[in-house]
């Protein structure tokens, strides 16, 4: 693909799905035209009539869901002490061992007790705490994430089309631009070839390989 190389990896493949991560500089803006539906067009040579069959292909290009960074301001939270209750020992039972930490902003609260010293029952909480935060977070960044594949994708009819893959003409329509470029070159990644004079010289260059 011109304008940058990068690396390939296929997550998933099913029935009508696939899956796969780039990585490589550059490669939020080499595919950031690609989200939305790719009609692909052909005469098969099967057909006698010559009748053009049409393909739809629906694209989504999204950014991985990361571990989001999770950062606690200790005005956000409310911790007391308190003693510890079931079987422990007198020392347990006696001392404002256990520990309840609250989050405020969330209401989330979290009691620990289960060490005899109040400093690690803080950080126990803190932990548990911390992982339940996580959970949310990440559970909103995936909200998120479906929700931007769903818009991008659309729903694969005639409106939702950004370019249309015209094999028997070796055209491709970007609707996006309503530039055009050569089939065959597209479908050797040279996406961003849209003039003639840029068509005919690296298409006479492949001719020579």
């Amino acid at each position: 693909m011109n304008g940058g190389s990068f690396s390939i990896e296929l997550l998933e493949e099913c029935h009508g799905f696939v899956c796969f991560r780039v990585k490589g500089k550059g490669v939020m803006n080499a595919f950031k035209n690609e989200a939305g539906g790719h009609r692909f067009q052909r005469v098969s040579p099967t057909e006698r009539k010559g009748r053009v069959h049409t393909s739809t292909i629906t694209v989504a290009v999204l950014q991985e869901v990361s571990e989001v960074d999770l950062k606690i301001d200790p005005e956000d939270l409310e911790i007391k002490t308190t003693r510890g209750s079931g079987a422990g020992g007198q020392h347990r039972n006696m001392t404002d061992s256990a520990v309840i930490v609250t989050h405020l902003p969330s209401k989330i609260k979290v009691r620990c007790e289960s060490e005899r010293s109040q400093h690690q029952n803080k950080e126990i909480a803190m932990d548990i705490l911390r992982a339940k935060l996580q959970n949310i977070a990440t559970e909103s960044a995936t909200v998120a994430y479906n929700s931007e594949r769903k818009t991008q994708v659309g729903s694969g009819q005639r409106g939702d089309k950004v370019r249309t893959i015209r094999l028997q003409d070796d055209v491709v329509v970007d609707h996006q631009t309503d530039k055009k470029m050569s089939a065959k070159l597209y479908l050797k990644g040279h996406i961003d070839l849209y003039t003639k004079e840029s068509n005919a010289r690296t298409y006479q260059r492949f001719n020579l390989l």
